[in-house]
């Protein structure tokens, strides 16, 4: 059987409608006892006298998800946890939005707070997403991933 590889990927920033209605949708789900979030904003970066106004987000979109897939198949095997979700913005998105949202419940918190950070460092390590800095004078640079 052929596994289902889910698109992460949300035009522009990850709104905080969609990240209530994705807390809200777990409230049924009553084996959860704990759940973690990580949100990464875009920062308004100081570099080299210029502040960054946004991030445009490009990725190598099939290799991006399938990464992503895997990452998630490999935390599930590793930890005990009920349910896993991971956005990631595509596009424009302006300092002070969010344009990382991942999501982690299980039953217990020691549970979702060690795997939610491997998560994470794992999706910046290894997810081929590229982030285009734009600055107030209307230059631009790419970002490096941290």
């Amino acid at each position: 059987m052929k596994e289902t590889v889910k698109d992460i990927f949300v035009e522009g920033a990850i709104s905080p409608d969609k990240i209530a209605k994705s807390i809200a949708a777990h409230q049924s789900k009553t084996g959860i006892g704990a759940h973690d979030i990580f949100l990464g904003q875009v920062r308004a970066d100081h570099v080299n006298g210029k502040t960054v106004q946004s991030i445009e987000f490009t990725a190598q979109l099939e290799m991006a998800n399938k990464v992503c897939h895997q990452i998630k198949e490999a935390t599930f095997k590793k930890y005990p946890i009920h349910c896993m979700h991971i956005y990631h913005s595509i596009g424009k998105v302006m300092a002070g939005e969010i344009c990382i949202f991942v999501f982690v419940s299980a039953a217990h918190r020691t549970t979702v707070f060690e795997a939610l950070q491997e998560v994470v460092n794992e999706i910046k390590a290894t997810v081929p997403i590229f982030g285009k800095e734009h600055f107030e004078d209307h230059s631009h640079q790419w970002k490096e991933n941290q």
